[in-house]
């Protein structure tokens, strides 16, 4: 086989390369210093592999594939084994890759005598049970693949062959990959019948009068009526939900549909991914928000919801959940809550502005990523677990992905693959793997976190009128979006 020659050809030399590096001297500030721009790099080159200055930064498919695969003498850096793994889907899927592992792993060195291949296989066997204990531990969504999970089983059996020891290491691995995998779909189970029972309770919301619906006093602050506490709850569905949302999620909105693709898998029919779902509460926490501040009818109960709100955001500053922060904020912006005057006239707004300006996305969100590094230094050397959260405003970290991925190729013009954004996409993803670790240290509120989750909230037009009930139209034209909201609204 001509890619088997070529393969052969880098595994030949590649002792003699530089190792791949770690993120923290990969991406050192220094390396881009001026103190470098009187010399020039250093090119090399290694069998389809370009390194610059010692650092890997593009190189053929099929040579970075070899880079992946360890020997008896050689292991990968972990964080070229994330950064392949990763990436590599933009180009072949996992099932191709893990094809061609285990051929190269195993296959592609059997020379025919029984005992030679044994002796090998005991020999390589401890690494390559590391390598796919790293893959199954920190992509398990690609196993949800029946072809993944069956090359999984047959290196199991190839394994079995030289050394029992891995063989009862690739079972317990793959015991420990099925537990992920079935934790992992009962919670996309969960989320699916929250949504579903989050819509059928909506429903009814728009067939009720309008005037009932507004006129009511019962409100968020007869449930919980602490700020942090209810900050903490927050920070649970926040940190829930991270914790699900696979590395590959991130970059598989940039592959291109294959024909391939269309095997049957269960990866495959995930209707929606965790990733979605997340940027889902966002929403669904804005609208209850700005629905919980529109409802009371009285404008002092519509003040006292208002003011608990600012402060459950500012413990959400204080705690490092960004997310949940912006999300109120952006609720509290919407039109039917800024144009309640009255309600905002009996409210110090001194705390909100604060936190408006923290979230100010002039100069590309300068404060709120100065933030955002304070709470990241704070949990990188935290005593306790609540110092170690940082949940960040995570539609502007799936921003700044996008533009990495628009703003540099995937492919240089000579063939090879842009290694050196690669690192890049890694480091970010990365960042926020740490983050998703982190175990909520809050005591649960369960009633709270009921409500949180399923209460319903109104639409943007149902928060229009509750609006207008609240504090009457001041123009025509306000007039006039009242009645038609009220004629709509009565025929749902």
């Amino acid at each position: 086989m001509q890619l088997s020659y070529r393969l052969t050809n880098i595994f030949i030399h590649r002792s003699k390369m530089p190792q791949t590096t770690p993120y923290s001297s990969k991406f050192n500030p220094s390396t881009y210093s001026s103190n470098h721009s009187h010399r020039q790099p250093v090119e090399e080159n290694y069998g389809g592999l370009h390194y610059r200055d010692n650092k890997l930064v593009s190189g053929s498919l099929e040579a970075l594939i070899q880079l992946l695969v360890p020997t008896v003498d050689y292991y990968p850096d972990r964080s070229y084994i994330f950064t392949f793994l990763l990436s590599s889907r933009l180009f072949l899927h996992p099932f191709e890759l893990m094809s061609r592992v285990c051929y190269l792993c195993v296959d592609h060195h059997r020379v025919g005598d029984p005992q030679t291949d044994k002796k090998r296989i005991r020999e390589i066997a401890p690494k390559i049970v590391q390598l796919l204990t790293e893959w199954t531990e920190t992509f398990p969504y690609d196993f949800r693949d029946e072809r993944m999970m069956r090359s999984l089983k047959e290196m199991t059996h190839r394994l079995a062959f030289g050394d029992e020891l891995s063989r009862r290491a690739m079972q317990r691995l793959i015991q420990r990959l099925l537990r992920k995998l079935t934790t992992l779909g009962q919670y996309e189970e969960s989320l699916a019948t929250s949504s579903a029972t989050a819509a059928a309770m909506d429903r009814p919301l728009a067939l009720k009068s309008k005037q009932q619906l507004v006129r009511r006093e019962e409100c968020v602050l007869n449930l919980c009526d602490d700020p942090f506490v209810f900050a903490q709850q927050l920070t649970h569905i926040e940190m829930e939900r991270l914790s699900y949302i696979g590395p590959e999620e991130f970059v598989r909105a940039f592959a291109q549909k294959r024909p391939s693709d269309n095997h049957k898998s269960l990866f495959s029919k995930r209707k929606a991914s965790n990733l979605e779902a997340y940027v889902e509460w966002f929403n669904r926490l804005s609208y209850l928000t700005a629905t919980e501040i529109c409802m009371p009818v009285k404008k002092k109960h519509r003040a006292r919801v208002l003011e608990f709100f600012i402060d459950v955001a500012q413990e959400c500053f204080n705690i490092g959940n960004f997310n949940s922060l912006m999300a109120i904020i952006t609720g509290m912006n919407m039109n039917p809550v800024s144009r309640l005057k009255k309600t905002w006239n009996k409210v110090n707004t001194d705390k909100f502005d604060i936190l408006v300006h923290q979230m100010d996305p002039s100069s590309n969100f300068y404060n709120y990523r100065t933030a955002l590094r304070g709470a990241t230094q704070r949990s990188s050397t935290a005593h306790t677990s609540q110092e170690m959260i940082v949940i960040p405003f995570f539609s502007l970290f799936i921003k700044d992905i996008y533009f990495l991925n628009e703003g540099c190729v995937n492919r240089l013009p000579n063939g090879h693959i842009n290694f050196e954004k690669f690192w890049e996409l890694a480091k970010q993803v990365s960042e926020f793997l740490s983050w998703r670790q982190v175990i909520c240290p809050f005591e649960r509120d369960r009633k709270t976190l009921q409500y949180l989750i399923s209460t319903p909230v109104f639409s943007e037009d149902e928060l229009q009128l509750a609006s207008y009930e609240s504090e009457g139209p001041e123009n025509n034209l306000e007039r006039d979006t009242r009645r038609s909201l009220r004629s709509s609204l009565s025929r749902m």
